[in-house]
């Protein structure tokens, strides 16, 4: 028997929203509400909206030597920041391919919580130790340039909190942990609170004007930023390096799993990259859909759709390194046995670029 699906805290206030109910993660998770995937996101780019992410994992690391434990397993280097700030960074396996992308709270001098995908935090567990508690609390994820205005009504030392920030803040009287973090490409906030005070903060947020928001925006909004997706631009077989993010790797620290083999990788060339892709007309690009250039196969999608703020076909796909894919340069990507035309464009997709 398959096993069964957690839920979070504010399941019962997504049904009673009209919400659409997926799976994600050994999750049910909302994917949109009656509002629709394309209105989610417009309202994001253009006003607030609200994401329940409590899917996403927290595993808290306390305690003397938290800082060097993290330091040896991970590839960015916490030297770069401070307690107070939020830090992206990669678990890797031996072989360098991207177990995990993941989020660090610094929250003190001992003290963080790393915060793996919904389907990761195992692993995360079994590299890095650490207390899961992640059904103890919910993740509110509000995004969009309004996004502060709306949460200042309601907290307003939480709006403060800066890009990468975290803080320790009351909400209603209950303690949370908020950081300017999230995943859309938009300013915003993310807000740790207790799965008994989640559902109330939500329902506040929601009567100011936040729009809720499903995974199907989540994914369309990250997709126009440029940002990966383990299980597509990022995981087995994929490295920091192929998927353009080298800037994720504390290069000059002594130790870290699969420092060796990203070394090499390094100084020998990464044999893919990844590469955007907007196209010529408004037909949805997919998943999973060769990549050709001049009748030769060089590669393939790992990410597509159709940009609601761009009105065409957008995707992220790995490239042959020795195709030498430049910005601007013509392809067609195969999607259902259509050839459908596209230039290779740098991330994000959105906003537009000047030419």
């Amino acid at each position: 028997m398959a096993p069964e699906l957690k839920r979070t805290a504010l399941y019962d206030l997504h049904v009673a929203l009209g919400a659409k109910i997926v799976e994600f993660g050994g999750w049910d998770m909302p994917l949109s509400y009656g509002t629709g995937t394309v209105t989610e996101h417009r309202a994001c780019r253009e006003g607030a909206v609200i994401f329940d992410v409590s899917h996403l994992g927290t595993v808290e690391v306390r305690g003397p030597g938290s800082k060097e434990l993290l330091q040896e397993a991970l590839t960015n280097d916490l030297d770069k920041v401070t307690p107070g700030r939020a830090q992206y960074t990669h678990l890797l396996d031996n072989d360098a391919f991207v177990l995990d992308d993941i989020i660090v709270w610094w929250r003190g001098d001992d003290s963080f919580d790393v915060m793996p995908n919904a389907s990761n935090t195992s692993r995360v567990i079994d590299a890095i130790g650490g207390v899961d508690v992640t059904q103890s609390r919910c993740v509110l994820a509000i995004q969009g340039p309004k996004a502060r205005e709306f949460v200042a009504r309601i907290a307003p030392d939480a709006a403060g909190i800066g890009r990468f920030r975290v803080a320790n803040v009351l909400i209603n009287g209950t303690p949370c942990v908020v950081a300017g973090t999230g995943y859309t490409g938009e300013d915003g906030l993310e807000i740790a609170i207790a799965n008994e005070a989640a559902p109330a903060l939500f329902s506040q947020l929601v009567e100011a004007g936040v729009m809720p928001a499903g995974l199907g925006a989540r994914d369309t909004l990250r997709l126009e930023a440029g940002l990966p997706l383990h299980g597509h631009e990022l995981g087995e077989g994929i490295t920091p390096l192929q998927a353009g993010l080298g800037w994720v790797v504390g290069w000059d620290k002594a130790v870290f799993r699969g420092r060796d083999a990203l070394l090499a990788e390094r100084a020998a060339g990464p044999r893919r990259l990844l590469r955007g892709f907007t196209g010529l007309s408004r037909q949805p690009l997919r998943d999973h859909a060769a990549i050709v250039v001049n009748g030769e196969v060089v590669g393939e999608t790992t990410s597509g759709n159709f940009s609601p703020m761009l009105e065409r076909g957008i995707a992220m796909g790995f490239v042959n390194t020795a195709a030498s894919l430049a910005t601007g340069s013509a392809a067609t990507i195969e999607v259902r046995g259509r050839s459908v035309a596209v230039s290779v464009e740098s991330f994000p997709f959105w906003p537009p670029k000047e030419r």
